[in-house]
């Protein structure tokens, strides 16, 4: 066996401008990772996150510090020990199970018992801004059946007011980003519940949510920042009622099945989004999120443009990854 593990880094625009509560920006910055072996080729993408300390040079020197037992054999399992949760495992990860499905014949989607994956709901993101920008947002994606909305600011209720009322038919996923405080949660909460809203997400601050444990939950609270892998789950419980599971975060495919399995099994919703990356990034989640109670995998229709060839996605309806993309 000779493996060849390669990294690069790529920048995609976004159409537009992409905001929530911690700033804006108009590109995903990403890593992509190829493994060569016996002349077949597994990709993988992460996007490197600051909030976790993470910077497109740390992430790179992570991949090129793991390249070494990459190349000498080591497996997905091997990762989970040599490599910390993170974007930098997810691209290697990802790659690793691309390569095996390449050399094996087997699509991961056979491995991961999936008989016949289908096509997922996806939410649709609308950035971060005055009420007036919006429901300009909700207005033009209103046919869209669920809608992610970012919010996570001191006006809040009058930006939640006027999305409903520019997209009454579809439901909402408030994503706070953090930005809420033990002050104004509980009126936030009342609104959004007597707004229909459908799941809020990571309203407080990680570390800082004790709260949620002794307020009521009118509409249920998703953990975004709060969960990265399994071991979190414990000190959820109480607190949150569903759990976003990114791949970015947990470190890949692997850890998140993980992940998903036992959120499952102590009766947590399951949640499965990603940050603003481009389809390779998306294609495995497309898989770890079939059957799964919220989607959110719309970093492609965030981008000015998408590789090629990408998922394909119609309407909000994002379909399982071709192997000429994935998997």
């Amino acid at each position: 066996m000779s493996r060849v593990l390669s990294a690069i880094s790529e920048r995609f625009p976004i159409a537009g401008t992409f905001t929530i509560s911690r700033g804006s920006k108009t590109e995903a910055e990403v890593i992509s990772v190829t493994i060569a072996e016996s002349g077949a080729i597994g990709r993988g993408e992460c996007v490197p996150y600051k909030r976790y300390g993470e910077t497109m040079e740390s992430v790179a020197e992570t991949i090129e510090q793991a390249r070494r037992a990459v190349e000498d054999g080591a497996s997905r399992s091997d990762l989970l020990a040599l490599m910390q949760p993170g974007a930098a495992r997810n691209a290697v990860d990802c790659a690793l199970w691309d390569l095996e499905a390449k050399l094996g014949g087997i699509p991961v989607s056979r491995s991961l018992g999936l008989s016949a994956p289908h096509p997922l709901e996806t939410a649709y993101t609308l950035s971060l801004g005055e009420p007036e920008a919006m429901a300009a947002q909700a207005r033009a994606n209103a046919a869209r059946p669920l809608l992610k909305v970012k919010i996570g600011g001191e006006n809040d209720i009058p930006r939640i007011r006027a999305v409903v009322e520019a997209a009454p038919d579809s439901r909402l996923i408030l994503d706070a980003n953090e930005g809420w405080t033990d002050a104004n949660i509980a009126e936030n909460l009342a609104m959004a519940a007597e707004l229909g809203i459908a799941l809020i997400e990571q309203p407080l601050p990680a570390g800082a949510d004790a709260i949620l444990a002794r307020i009521p939950h009118p509409v249920p609270i998703c953990a975004d920042e709060s969960v990265h892998v399994a071991a979190n789950l414990a000190e959820l419980k109480g607190r949150y009622d569903a759990v976003n599971i990114k791949l970015d975060k947990s470190g890949g495919l692997t850890a998140a099945i993980e992940l998903r399995d036992q959120a499952r099994a102590l009766g947590f919703q399951i949640m499965v989004g990603c940050m603003v990356g481009t389809s390779l990034a998306m294609a495995p989640a497309v898989l770890l999120a079939q059957g799964a109670d919220f989607v959110d995998l719309d970093g492609p229709l965030l981008l000015a443009r998408d590789r090629t060839p990408g998922l394909i996605y119609e309407g909000s309806m994002v379909s399982p990854p071709l192997p000429e993309l994935w998997g």
